[in-house]
């Protein structure tokens, strides 16, 4: 626990912001309400020194794990076909590295830590995870399922090659942080169980080409559909409001599901007849990047444990608080604040919402979209604002319907097989890691 704190500390200082000593606690911490999640601690009154976590002994993963290479061939109900045919050795030997805290510089973080499979390849816990040292990562963490199908990659498209990408997170400094490629592969070369698995899968070895072509294998393998919708909607099943069938999609989802189309939902978030990915795959400002702007120059307060906050007393701009969205890609000024549509597949598994995860909950995610401009833009900033969030007037029982469509997109039989051991044979942090270091923190 010390030690945590003390890396946190280490690394909110690189922020080089002169503090004002320590403050507890302070009027408006920087969220927007308690922070409820599904599988691991709520965070609910974390702003208070008295705090005390409500994390459970087990976190129970649901569904049976599934083969990758088999849902390859044969994409699960809802989803189009993959293009190409995935190698199983090289989807096995990924599996291997993105569960292996080797490919970070320290050797703590592995990509598993952040893309959590218990949580939908994503991260419940934060808004923003917690990279090399305690250092802050800016945007919220995109889920993994169906990566497979994306043109562009992360959530302002700088990326249009899985293979390609993976040196994003590597190299980072606030991520895994590694020197360069070429320190990556030294470490992998040092080991001789890798260097093993690399001369069976590929002809060349381990290589930069080879080591993407590896977790990228992995990742386009994490197929996910086949929710009640699906069965529904493209297995014929029928909803209780029309008829009775062996699976019943319930009346109230299927009213979400009209309200979602006739309120423009779908106009980002599509479906066709054949199959739905729930993402247009595009770049739209929602109104969502403004406030961030606004925090640039000064955060009134920076949270760095429960209870405990510090105030920067002096201006300064830094890499966490400032985000410009698509136009730090392409430089051009009506992308700013704009990012890539996500999927709405699994979406329940997959708070909190929005790129930088300031809306926890499924209702506040969509309750946003019905202020006009998003809340969060004022009326005199001519800005470049997706037109169907203007106008689209939800009720609050429309916002139920459409909360409870949602929650009818998980695939409750998807779990892919995480590995016992790694071949580096530092520890994998799974739901089962997870749950004692909650237990033990609990007791405490």
């Amino acid at each position: 626990m010390q030690r945590g704190l003390a890396q946190c500390l280490g690394g909110l200082s690189l922020l080089s912001l002169p503090l004002a000593g320590i403050v507890a606690p302070v009027a408006s911490p920087l969220t927007d309400g308690a922070h409820k999640v599904g599988l691991a601690d709520s965070r609910v009154g974390y702003e208070s020194v008295s705090y005390v976590t409500d994390s459970k002994v087990v976190i129970k993963a649901l569904g049976e794990r599934q083969p990758l290479f088999e849902l390859s061939l044969n994409p699960p109900l809802g989803l189009p076909k993959v293009t190409g045919e995935l190698d199983p050795a090289e989807i096995d030997l990924g599996r291997q590295l993105f569960f292996d805290r080797r490919l970070s510089n320290n050797e703590t973080l592995s990509c598993a830590m952040c893309h959590i499979p218990e949580q939908g390849f994503t991260q419940n816990e934060l808004a923003t995870p917690v990279g090399h040292l305690g250092k802050g990562v800016r945007r919220n963490v995109p889920s993994l399922y169906n990566v497979a199908f994306a043109k562009d990659l992360f959530l302002d498209g700088r990326e249009q090659s899985l293979e390609a990408q993976i040196w994003s997170p590597l190299l980072a400094e606030n991520e895994m942080a590694n020197d360069s490629r070429a320190a990556v592969l030294a470490k992998l070369t040092s080991d001789a169980r890798y260097m093993a698995r690399f001369a069976d899968v590929f002809d060349e070895g381990l290589t930069e080409a080879s080591l993407g072509r590896a977790l990228a294998a992995y990742q386009r393998a994490l197929l996910s559909g086949d929710s009640a919708f699906d069965r529904w909607y493209f297995g014929g099943e029928t909803s209780v409001g029309m008829g009775s069938a062996a699976e019943d999609y319930p009346a109230l989802a299927a009213r979400g599901f009209a309200a979602f189309q006739d309120k423009g939902c779908a106009s980002c978030h599509r479906f066709s007849d054949s199959s739905a990915l729930f993402t247009d795959g595009e770049f739209h400002n929602t109104g969502t990047g403004y406030r961030r702007a606004g925090r640039a120059l000064r955060p009134p307060s920076v949270q760095l444990a429960p209870g405990v906050f510090v105030v920067p007393t002096v201006d300064a701009e830094t890499e966490t608080f400032t985000d410009e969205g698509r136009y730090e890609v392409t430089g051009q000024e009506a992308d700013k604040w704009r990012y890539r549509t996500p999927s709405l597949r699994n979406v329940a598994r997959t708070a909190p919402y929005m790129h930088r995860g300031q809306k926890a909950t499924l209702a506040e995610a969509a309750r946003f979209y019905t202020g006009g401009r998003g809340h969060e833009v004022p009326e005199t900033e001519s800005l470049m604002i997706h037109w169907h969030i203007w106008e689209p007037k939800l009720t609050d029982a429309e916002i139920g319907l459409l909360e409870t469509f949602m929650t009818t997109l998980t695939d409750e039989a998807f779990m892919p097989e995480i590995p016992a051991e790694v071949p580096s044979g530092l520890p994998v942090m799974d739901a089962r890691t997870r749950a004692g270091i909650n237990s033990h923190f609990d007791a405490q």
